[in-house]
Parts: structure tokens; sequence; C-alpha cells
């Protein structure tokens, strides 16, 4: 009889709770492999990018709020600032 409850689950663990292993055929490191997804920077920087032209026109929207009083969606209809 063995004694405690020690289950076998297939992997070698480098230490406790440090199990990953890749599977047979694909790469320690994604890194330079075939695997890896190469991202484009300018694909990277477009979310950023429109999140900061949202916060400029909610800029524009709660400056026009608090001069006016009316809130007003479209950013174009909001007159100019004299």
């Amino acid at each position: 009889m063995i004694g405690g409850a020690s289950a076998y689950d297939g992997t070698n663990c480098k230490a406790p709770g440090n199990c990953w292993e890749p599977k047979p055929g694909y790469p320690d490191k994604v890194a330079g492999s075939k695997y890896d997804p190469k991202h484009d920077p300018k694909e990277i920087n477009k979310q950023s990018e429109s999140i900061k032209a949202m916060e400029a026109r909610n800029a524009q929207r709660v400056a026009n709020f608090k001069k006016t009083g009316t809130f007003v969606y479209d950013v174009s209809k909001i007159p100019a600032a004299n």
C-alpha cells in the first residue's frame, strides 16, 4: 500500500506548483519560433490612440456641460471656445 494521497498527473514539476511543460513538438520558448505572433507595433498602438481620442472628446463634452449646463453628445455640434 502506498501511504498518503499522492497521485501522478503525468507532469514533471521543477518546483511545487511549477509544473508547466510544453506539449510534444511545441518549443520551450515561443519568442522566435514559428508560434511567435510577431505583433505589429502599429496595430498594438491603435487601441491606445483610440482611447486618447475618446478621452479628448469626453473632455470637450464635460467642459461644454460645465459651461452651458446642457450635455451634447456629438462633439461636432459643440460650439468652438471663444
